[in-house]
């Protein structure tokens, strides 16, 4: 559990938006690991702990109701218009922090999840749907979705002139070396 660590409070800091409740839902997720620590059936623990973690994460966010926007989240609601395969990215490494974390804040909870595991943390979307309990094609979509959403978030937060809104299509996301393949 000790190598993953910062992974747990990164995805708990995201989702409470709050670093002291993150510290405390990890610390809560660490002991609800110990404990069923004779469930986990060998392999990566990381998924294991971050799937603890998520699950800690939502049930104090329901708890305290803190999340404004917690209403049931549709798939349908959010997709965008679009192809998402030919969706447009975020031309990540030009942004500055404090505008992508502004953006990633303004995500709702299922959109900020997927982007915190996949380009932040770096997992597979089959590790992503291990943890969130979800199909591989609604892990893909839903990043699809999310990085579309994400893009518009940053434009209206950097303002019409910032060039963000006139991204080509064609534009990329370069994910991490390993997960050249998708994650498949």
């Amino acid at each position: 559990m000790l190598p993953h660590l910062d992974a747990a409070y990164n995805l708990a800091r995201w989702l409470l938006r709050d670093p002291h409740d993150a510290e405390d839902a990890v610390q809560e997720a660490c002991l609800r690991a110990y404990r069923a620590m004779d469930r986990f059936r060998g392999g990566d623990g990381r998924p294991w702990l971050l799937a603890i973690v998520r699950n800690v994460c939502y049930s104090q966010l329901r708890k305290t109701r803190q999340e404004p926007d917690a209403a049931p989240f549709d798939d349908e609601a959010h997709s965008s218009g679009y192809d998402p395969a030919e969706a447009n990215a975020v031309a990540w490494r030009e942004l500055t922090s404090e505008l992508l974390q502004r953006g990633l804040e303004r995500l709702p909870p299922a959109f900020r999840e997927i982007i915190v595991l996949h380009e932040l943390e770096g997992l597979s979307y089959r590790q992503i749907g291990a943890i969130a309990e979800i199909p591989l094609g609604t892990v893909m979509s839903r990043l699809a979705r999310a990085r579309a959403k994400l893009q518009t978030e940053l434009v209206n937060l950097a303002g019409p002139r910032s060039g963000l809104e006139t991204l080509p299509r064609s534009a990329t996301f370069d994910p991490p070396a390993k997960e050249a393949s998708h994650g498949l």
